[in-house]
């Protein structure tokens, strides 16, 4: 709100550059009706109607798409405009219908505007006494430009028009107080106050959207930015992924939230994208099997492996027992550390998405896990034998991936002719790449 943006923008500034600065949106803030009673007496200042968006982009080669909004008052009919522009580019000064401009430019290029004289001069000659040119426009698909000079025109642009269609809606500028900035109405009951609302963020992700878009909120708070990117992908098919970054706030012992059981924003924002994922299933039940609904929850953590430490004493100063140190490390995955976790962090050292599919196998009385149709094997059992590597070699035929690894714990082989026939058997099956951890 007023309180911060220009702090914000200065901030928006610093980081991009004044280049990648595009616009401060407005959207509407419903008004607290607090001003009434002091209206006749005067005002410290009028109530705030409006809230700010900022946008800036990471390149100056960014563009945004066009959206447009529907108009409340909808025209029948078209009309005429000029068609000289005061923006200085001489390779759009040319001559249509004798007249070449001094200054300024024309709108269109020459070709398409000599396009657009004919089709007028076409209606004026064979249509013009039968119906209109919003008829005649209509008539030829909606698509036609029209171009004419008007008589005795003078001026910069020696009276030369060009005809604006009639149309429903019109391109959106920064002004979007047509759309409150919260969503009163709250669509679930959850202990949560002011969520934004997602009709606000879906003409946010149309501005800038991309098929296959990943929508990052960094402070995600109730979610609003999940509901709002798993309803538009309801309405129109997408595909759209997203991530919610959120620290585990503690909701303080004396709110609503936590006696209702909840301990930390986090987890009122989890129940919100079940229950809006619920609701979005419900309102499309012909569609739901061709929407990703679901998430995963992850927390930030130190690593799943033990880092050797070299020093021999602890952090009081006393001699460690070394014999003990070497015993500590000889299984390398840290104790209240499991499997899964070791599996989603070796997804994240391979730069593989951890939204990929993931299979779970047993063979030979061993957990193996199957990652991206086959791009990764995973076994963190103990005692592999060569059997389970016939097993996974037999699975990657089934499943015939581009590119083919297996991971395995290095603690898992009994011996080192073990690990060797390992080896050589899943090679046998065309997989190169073993790696054990």
């Amino acid at each position: 709100d007023e309180n911060e943006v220009d702090n914000l923008t200065k901030l928006g500034l610093e980081i991009f550059g004044e280049d990648n600065f595009r616009n401060r949106i407005i959207a509407r803030r419903r008004v607290k009706s607090l001003n009434v009673q002091f209206a006749e007496k005067g005002l410290n200042s009028f109530n705030v109607g409006f809230e700010y968006v900022l946008a800036f982009s990471k390149s100056s080669d960014f563009l945004f798409d066009a959206i447009r909004m529907e108009k409340k008052n909808k025209p029948s009919k078209g009309k005429w405009n000029v068609f000289w522009s005061g923006a200085d580019r001489p390779t759009m000064r040319y001559k249509i219908l004798d007249f070449t401009p001094l200054t300024g430019q024309w709108r269109w290029s020459k070709e398409k505007a000599e396009i657009a004289i004919k089709n007028y001069n076409d209606y004026l000659e064979k249509y013009s006494n039968s119906i209109s040119l919003e008829d005649y426009w209509k008539k030829n698909g909606e698509k036609q430009k029209y171009i004419r000079k008007i008589q005795n025109g003078k001026g910069k642009n020696g009276g030369i028009q060009y005809w604006i269609a009639p149309s429903d809606s019109s391109l959106r500028t920064s002004n979007w107080t047509d759309i409150e900035v919260s969503q009163i109405r709250k669509d679930f009951d959850l202990p949560f106050e002011n969520p934004k609302n997602i009709e606000l963020i879906k003409t946010l992700i149309k501005s800038c959207d991309e098929p296959n878009m990943i929508f990052l909120d960094f402070f995600s708070g109730s979610a609003s930015s999940a509901h709002a990117l798993m309803q538009l992908n309801s309405e129109d098919n997408g595909k759209r992924k997203h991530i919610q970054i959120q620290l585990p706030e503690p909701t303080g012992e004396k709110s609503d939230a936590f006696k209702a059981g909840y301990k930390t924003l986090t987890e009122i924002g989890k129940e919100r994208i079940r229950l809006a994922a619920k609701k979005i299933a419900k309102e499309n039940p012909t569609t739901v099997n061709n929407l990703d609904l679901g998430f995963k929850v992850f927390k930030l953590d130190t690593s799943n492996l033990k880092a050797w430490d070299g020093s021999l004493k602890n952090e009081s100063g006393e001699k460690k027992d070394v014999k003990q140190m070497l015993m500590d490390m000889e299984g390398n995955i840290k104790p209240d550390r499991q499997e899964e976790d070791v599996l989603y962090e070796i997804l994240l050292k391979y730069g593989l998405d951890l939204t990929l599919p993931i299979e779970e196998r047993e063979i030979a009385r061993k957990k193996v896990y199957n990652v991206g149709m086959g791009a990764i094997f995973l076994c963190l059992a103990e005692n592999i034998t060569p059997t389970i590597a016939e097993g996974i070699g037999k699975w990657k035929e089934e499943l015939q991936p581009e590119i083919c690894r297996v991971i395995i714990r290095d603690s898992g082989f009994k011996n080192d002719a073990d690990k060797t026939n390992i080896s050589q058997t899943l090679k046998r099956f065309g997989i190169k790449e073993v790696r054990s951890i």
